[in-house]
C-alpha cells in the first residue's frame, strides 16, 4: 500500500490581539492507501481545524504535509483549489446541497468544475445515485428529501471525480440514530471498495465503524482503540 497523506510535527496557531492561541501541537499522522480512519475527539479539541488543514482550505503554521505526493506549502491558491476538486471529496453534517438544483445536478458540479462534458456527467450521476438507492429521486430538489437521502446525494457528488481521500466531517451529526446507521454502512461499503475514508466525529459509536481510530485532545493525536 502506499502513503496517501503525511503529516510531520505540524502545527496551527492564531492570534487573538498579541496572545498566540496554539490549536494543533506537533500533529504526526500518517495514512495508507485504502484505510477508513476516524478522527475521534470532543468539541474543541482541535478536530476541525485538523480536518481544514487535512482538506486544504486551511494551512499549516509549521510542519510538512503532503498529500498524494504534493508538499502543501509549495502549492498556491490556484492549485489548492484543483487539490480540493481532484483529490479531496468532502462530507459535511450539513449536506451542502444547492437548494436550487436537483440530486442529478448537484453531483454533477464537481464535473462541471473539473471540465467534464455533459453526457459523460449525467451518466455517471445516475449510475452514482442509483447504487446509493435513489435512483427514483434524481429530479427531487434538496427540500423534496430526507435528511438521509440528502446525505446520499451529498456521498455520490463527493466520490464522483474518484478522489484519493473522502474526507468527512460529522457525516451523521444531522441523522437520527438508524439513517446514521445506514449511512456508515454505506461508508463502509465504499471503503470494501477500496476508496480511502477520513471521518471527523465526537461520537465514539460512529468512530467505531472505521478500520482504525486516531484521538485527539487539547490539539495532541494519540492512536487508541475507542474508550
Amino acid at each position: 500500500m502506499s502513503t496517501i497523506l503525511e503529516m510531520q510535527d505540524i502545527v496551527k496557531s492564531y492570534y487573538l490581539d498579541a496572545e498566540e492561541l496554539v490549536v494543533l501541537k506537533d500533529i504526526n499522522l500518517k495514512i495508507e492507501e485504502g484505510e477508513f480512519v476516524s478522527i475521534l475527539g470532543p468539541s474543541g479539541s482541535g478536530k476541525s481545524t485538523l480536518m481544514n488543514i487535512i482538506g486544504c482550505l486551511d494551512v499549516p503554521t509549521q510542519g510538512k504535509y503532503v498529500l498524494a505526493d504534493h508538499d502543501v506549502k509549495d502549492l498556491d491558491e490556484k492549485e489548492l483549489a484543483r487539490i480540493r476538486n481532484r483529490e479531496i471529496g468532502f462530507v459535511f453534517q450539513s449536506f451542502q446541497l444547492l437548494p436550487r438544483l436537483n440530486a442529478l445536478e448537484n453531483v454533477e458540479l464537481p464535473m462541471i468544475y473539473a471540465g467534464e462534458p455533459p453526457q459523460y456527467r449525467q451518466k455517471k450521476a445516475a449510475e452514482l445515485l442509483e447504487r446509493m438507492g435513489l435512483g427514483n429521486k434524481m429530479r427531487n430538489y434538496p427540500n423534496q428529501l430526507s435528511g438521509g437521502q440528502q446525505q446520499r446525494v451529498a456521498i455520490a457528488r463527493s466520490v464522483v471525480t474518484e478522489p484519493t481521500i473522502l474526507l468527512a466531517d460529522e457525516p451523521t451529526g444531522s441523522l437520527d440514530q438508524k439513517t446514521g446507521e445506514q449511512i456508515m454502512d454505506l461508508f463502509e461499503e465504499l471503503n470494501n471498495d477500496g476508496r480511502t475514508i477520513i471521518m471527523i466525529t465526537h461520537d465514539p459509536n460512529i468512530a467505531s465503524h472505521a478500520k482504525r481510530i486516531v484521538h485527539i485532545l487539547d490539539g495532541h493525536l494519540s492512536e487508541g482503540p475507542v474508550h
